[in-house]
C-alpha cells in the first residue's frame, strides 16, 4: 500500500480485514467535536474500531500506550455522539475494540515512492469492558 498517510492505510486495512470477517463498515474516520472514530462496523452489534498503526522502530512499537484514560473518555464520548446522530443504532448492543497495525516500509526504487507491507499484529475485542 502506498500513502503518505500510514494512520489511514491501517484504517483502511483494517476495515477490508473485518470485510471479510463479515462485518459492515457503517463509517470511517467519523469526526465530531469530541474527536474521531476510525471505523464503525456492525455485525449482530456495533463496534467502534480504534486502529493504532506503527513502524518496527517506533518508540510505542505497538500502539498501546496511545490509549490512554483521556483518549478512552474521548472514544466514549464520539460514540455516544455517533448514536444520537444515528439513532437505529442506540438500542444496539456496543463495544469498543483495538486494532493494531504494524507498517514495515518497503521501497520501490522503480517509482521512487515508499510503500508499506501491513500486518494485523492484534486485534482486542472489549477493550474498555
Amino acid at each position: 500500500m502506498v500513502s503518505s498517510n500510514l494512520g489511514q492505510l491501517g484504517e483502511e486495512f483494517t476495515a477490508q480485514w473485518l470485510k471479510r470477517q463479515g462485518w459492515e463498515i457503517i463509517a470511517s474516520r467519523w469526526r465530531c467535536r469530541w474527536g474521531e472514530l476510525d471505523l464503525v462496523a456492525y455485525h449482530s452489534g456495533l463496534i467502534f474500531v480504534e486502529v493504532k498503526t506503527r513502524q518496527s522502530n517506533n518508540w510505542d512499537e505497538n500502539g498501546l500506550l496511545a490509549i490512554t484514560p483521556q483518549k478512552q473518555a474521548k472514544l466514549y464520548r464520539a460514540a455516544e455522539m455517533f448514536l444520537s446522530h444515528y439513532p437505529a443504532y442506540s438500542h444496539v448492543n456496543c463495544r469498543f475494540d483495538l486494532a493494531l497495525v504494524k507498517a514495515q516500509k518497503v521501497s520501490n526504487f522503480d517509482r521512487g515512492e515508499n510503500s508499506y507491507e501491513l500486518t494485523l499484529v492484534s486485534y482486542l475485542k472489549g477493550i474498555f469492558e
